[in-house]
């Protein structure tokens, strides 16, 4: 449930355009019936066992992805002053390697929770975010590049050195 929050807050402290509250409601409606869902799956349906090394693999990928996508958030809101609606090349942290580099950790997050309680739910949860906001992260590459002449090259939209 603390990730359904989250799509609130964001929204809140997104700088430029206004954010739709309906898309935040909404958000937060998905965010919500995913954790009751994963959470049921867990704690009723899920083997009782679990492996150690991909709990703790899995973690490790999950707290990876979280603390990029945090910070990626926090400098792509950090490169508009107050009022302003323009756009600017963002740096720093994995924006250096990736355009979509908060989408990026958002994909590692879910991702290395599959890995971690290892289920068809969450298998299916990390495809499903990969293949909505992977996209917009080439989607948004595409529009740097095409906005910003001296956008550096050796920038990937989604995966550092390979797309």
């Amino acid at each position: 449930m603390l990730f359904s929050w989250w799509s609130f807050i964001y929204a809140w402290r997104t700088r430029g355009r206004p954010f739709p509250v309906h898309i935040a409601v909404k958000s937060f409606i998905f965010c919500g019936m995913n954790g009751l869902l994963q959470g049921h799956y867990q704690l009723h349906c899920a083997p009782s066992w679990q492996n150690p090394v991909r709990m703790a693999v899995g973690l490790l990928l999950f707290f990876a992805g979280l603390i990029i996508n945090i910070h990626s958030d926090h400098l792509l809101r950090s490169l508009r002053k107050p009022g302003e609606v323009h756009y600017r090349i963002p740096r720093g942290g994995m924006l250096e390697y990736v355009s979509g580099a908060n989408y990026f950790g958002e994909i590692l997050e879910w991702f290395g929770y599959a890995v971690a309680v290892w289920s068809l739910p969450a298998a299916a949860f990390f495809l499903f975010t990969s293949c909505t906001i992977g996209p917009r992260a080439i989607h948004h590459h595409r529009f740097y590049q095409q906005q910003f002449k001296d956008y550096p090259q050796s920038r990937r939209a989604l995966i550092p050195f390979l797309l």
